[in-house]
Parts: C-alpha cells; structure tokens; sequence
C-alpha cells in the first residue's frame, strides 16, 4: 500500500513497462495503479517468466533472493525495500538485504537493501507528478482518532491496499 504503489505510479511516469506483483485481492488496483501486467502471488511467481525484469523492488520481503535472481536480467538490479516478513537469525527480516551486496560481487546483478534520504530536487519533482494528478496516495480507510486503535489492529491483520489515514476530525 505504500512502496509499491507509489513505485508503479513513478515507474510509469517515467516510461517504464510495469509488472506489479501482488494477492488476488489487489490485481484491480495494482492495475488501475498503472501496471501493464499484473501477477498474482497466490497463482503464479515473479519468476514465471524467466530473467525478464530489468528492476524488481520487492516490498514484501518474503521472497528468496535466489528466486528474485531468476526473474532479473543478467545486469538487473534488485532492490529490497522490506524486510519485515523474512523473520528469524540474528538479523531478523534483513538477513536479504546484508547478503545481497555479498552476493552481488559474483554476480553482474546488482543487489542492493534500500536506503534513502529525502533531497529536496527528489520532492520538488514528486511534488510536480502529484500535481499533474501522474501520482496518487492510494488511502484504504480514514478513522477518526478517537478510533486509531481500530486502525491499527487493522493494520496488523496485514496488507491494507493503500494508506491508513488518522484524522483529528469525526
């Protein structure tokens, strides 16, 4: 609800052809998002189609890199954006993102963790897609404060298709 559709909206504003990996519950919005194809998760892998993607960002970070690998070009870069699923080890849910660099130097895939700082020509130009309507928050519920424990709970029952708004208004 946050990374990923932000990254098809930005990806097809800038040209490129979009692959949106998601849950059956998701494929109407994944493709009213922009995506020129969408695979659902629960029917088929990313990998389906051989090394065909020149990018892959993986929110969801429950997917191995060796599976991830196969659906890359042989220069394509993977980006893992989350971590959080892949529990266990000392490193919890970014075990992925510390291995990848190492296996990315036997490779000519480049495998990187994300990291990001906030710089402001980056926002200005994210300012003027949102202005030209190219990028939309996705917002699955509103709940008024006084309702933000209902709002998380629904939260932890996993995978909101968009953004949970807090609001100081009933």
């Amino acid at each position: 609800g946050g990374i990923g559709s932000y990254a098809v909206q930005i990806a097809k504003a800038s040209g490129a052809r979009v692959t949106g990996v998601c849950g059956t519950g998701k494929v109407e919005l994944v493709r009213s998002l922009g995506a020129d194809e969408v695979i659902d998760y629960t029917r088929d892998e990313v990998d389906r189609d051989g090394p065909c993607h020149d990018v892959i960002i993986d929110t969801a970070g429950c997917r191995p890199l060796s599976l991830l690998r196969r659906a890359l070009t042989p220069r394509g870069t993977l980006v893992l954006a989350g971590g959080g699923h892949d529990a266990g080890g000392l490193l919890g849910g970014y075990t992925r993102q510390m291995r990848a660099p190492f296996v990315s130097m036997f490779t000519g895939q480049h495998l990187r963790g994300l990291a990001s700082k906030e710089r402001a020509q980056e926002l200005e130009e994210l300012g003027r897609l949102i202005d030209a309507g190219a990028v939309t928050p996705v917002i699955d519920r509103t709940y008024p404060l006084a309702e933000a424990p209902d709002a998380i709970r629904y939260l932890a029952e996993g995978h909101p298709a968009g953004k949970i708004v807090i609001t100081l208004n009933d």
